[in-house]
């Protein structure tokens, strides 16, 4: 692992300020900045518009710390997972999900997680380190690679649901999506991108602060609060008024309706009071419901609940004109579908 530091932890302005200490036109930096973040470089030497020596003073000044995809499972579906390699040998996982009409990236934001959802896979993990923003993006550049060689197009959405809490590594995650959505970078719409949180009140509120462009979604998986603390035990910190506060204060800054996903188990939340107490949640707050297939990890406390408590689910909620739509498995055969991203060499 190299000493030096990572250039891309610099802004365009760092890179001016390096250029003129040293003596050499400041519109270099212009030069560098569009190879590391609009071509992707690996290395100084691809950076061809550089004279031999200003590529020379790069190399022995800075490393550029990129990700390196290890391995790569296809599913039968067409959804690829891969193990990414970062630059000190940890491991991430992101995956892949091709439809008719579009590709979607789904991307790690820390290695393990830094909550304890029983039913997921990452949360089984420790948290070793939040991701830096260049490894978040390079997930994305990665994705959008295969998507092109594979279908033929390039990538049409990112959703935040790969390993970790997107919101416990908010500072680099929100870096990321701004790299992501610069012009200067790979100017993909803020709308495409789908940030994904167990639901952290104070985060979120901070989010809607800041007034950001992209999609907001809540796991839920529980309206009931004594039900969401069996399977996501760090709920005890986060009530669900307090959940509901700030989800209420993000469509009031925001204008933008949140998408609540939802797991349903077999003798875990799939009574009539589970189901009404979902309605009543939903109706506080303009939202939409993602019901979601579970994809086991081994513990049989959880187990995909029948098709008819799925149904009953959608009943209700759209007699209330709640919008409800089931989303069927991808690439559970290559252990990616959600909840089972859990690199074997992170246990």
């Amino acid at each position: 692992m190299s000493s030096k530091q990572d250039i891309r932890a610099l802004s365009l302005e760092d890179l001016k300020s390096f250029f003129t200490e040293h003596n050499l036109q400041a519109f270099r930096a212009k030069q560098v900045y569009q190879w590391l973040w609009q071509k992707g470089a690996h290395n100084f030497s691809e950076m061809t518009n550089l004279s031999k020596e200003v590529r020379s003073l790069l190399e022995e000044t800075f490393s550029i710390n990129h990700i390196a995809i290890d391995q790569q499972q296809r599913s039968t579906d067409g959804t690829i997972k891969n193990a990414v390699k970062l630059h000190d040998n940890l491991v991430v996982e992101s995956v892949l999900i091709p439809t008719a009409s579009r590709t979607t990236a789904c991307v790690s934001s820390q290695v393990g997680c830094s909550l304890d959802c029983t039913f997921c896979a990452t949360a089984q993990l420790k948290r070793m380190r939040n991701l830096n923003p260049d490894e978040i993006y390079d997930q994305v550049v990665a994705i959008d690679r295969q998507s092109q060689l594979y279908f033929h197009r390039p990538l049409s959405n990112i959703v935040f649901m790969g390993m970790g809490e997107p919101l416990m590594n908010y500072k680099n995650v929100l870096a990321a999506i701004e790299k992501i959505t610069s012009a200067d970078a790979l100017g993909m719409s803020p709308k495409r991108i789908t940030l994904s949180t167990s639901g952290i009140p104070k985060m979120i509120q901070k989010l809607a602060d800041e007034q950001v462009k992209f999609q907001l979604a809540v796991s839920l998986h529980s309206a009931r609060q004594q039900v969401r603390e069996q399977i996501m035990p760090f709920a005890e910190n986060f009530p669900l008024e307090s959940l509901l506060e700030a989800l209420q204060y993000w469509y009031q800054k925001t204008k933008k309706r949140i998408t609540f996903e939802y797991v349903i188990w077999k003798g875990v939340n799939d009574t009539p009071e589970d189901i009404q107490a979902l309605v009543r949640f939903c109706k506080q707050v303009p939202s939409k419901v993602n019901l979601i297939q579970y994809n086991s990890i081994g513990d049989p406390k959880f187990q995909q609940a029948p098709e008819h408590s799925i149904q009953a689910y959608v009943e209700a909620l759209e007699a209330a004109s709640i919008v409800v739509t089931i989303r069927r498995s991808r690439g559970e055969d290559i252990d990616a579908a959600c909840g089972q991203l859990a690199n074997k060499t992170l246990q």
